[in-house]
């Protein structure tokens, strides 16, 4: 059962001179009114720009979370316009506290911010005790992505992913699949995950929400293009091939 039920935004309360300016202008953002969230996964689905992201980042911003690394992190980072919350109100039953955003093109921050740590006299190497016991930047991107989620996604909590698959090869899809189902089986973790992942978006009884240019709405997995594309490309790919290197 998931945490967070429902994500109302309350559009009337948008100043008049901010309504044309982003993220508000948005037509996928203002069709928007309520959105309830229907399980324990649910993924956010979308060309680049259609404002999955903004979404994202707004109801981390909402939780108290910072970029990464939940309400026990703070990372200086110049944040992405996350003005939605101000009009974002989070329904729960029951509320919990603990969780964090993730996004992957600010994770390179969170490995050098634990490389600082270690070289603080009162802190020293025990920085890197909950991953494996060295940096995350001796480690291949993948791995280190899998470390810290291994480490991190260990509680109770709401958890924010932003293409979390971005350094993860297939298998390792697979290997953060079992992750996320070992936490929702037991009751104590609810996904809200952005992705291009058709691997990750298979999860079973996802909740799979697409962005177009106008709407979200909710989506079945063979029906979303990310699905659709790779199978008609794994089957017909020289077909695309003679399509896109023609003259």
């Amino acid at each position: 059962m998931s945490f967070l039920k429902r994500i109302d935004l309350d559009w009337d309360s948008v100043p008049p001179t901010d309504e044309h300016q982003f993220p508000f202008q948005m037509p996928v953002l203002r069709s928007l009114s309520t959105l309830h969230l229907e399980s324990n996964v649910t993924f956010l689905t979308g060309e680049n720009g259609s404002g999955k992201s903004t979404l994202l980042e707004s109801i981390g911003l909402k939780c108290g979370f910072s970029i990464i690394g939940g309400k026990d992190l703070v990372i200086s980072k110049k944040r992405d316009n996350v003005s939605l919350a101000s009009i974002m109100r989070l329904s729960w039953m029951p509320k919990v506290n603990s969780g964090f955003y993730f996004r992957a093109e600010t994770f390179d921050a969170f490995a050098n911010y634990i490389d600082e740590l270690a070289e603080d006299p009162f802190v020293g190497r025990s920085a890197y005790s909950p991953y494996g016991g060295k940096s995350l930047n001796e480690r291949s991107h993948g791995q280190a992505f899998l470390t810290f989620f291994n480490n991190r996604l260990d509680k109770k909590g709401l958890y924010l992913l932003d293409e979390p698959e971005s350094a993860l090869s297939p298998q390792s899809q697979l290997s953060f699949l079992r992750l996320i189902w070992e936490l929702e089986q037991s009751g104590q973790a609810q996904f809200i995950i952005a992705t291009h992942s058709p691997i990750l978006m298979a999860y079973p009884h996802a909740q799979i929400l697409h962005f177009s240019e106008s709407s979200i709405e909710p989506i079945h997995y063979e029906e979303t293009e990310h699905y659709s594309l790779t199978r008609d490309f794994l089957n017909h790919r020289d077909r695309y091939f003679n399509m896109l290197f023609s003259d």
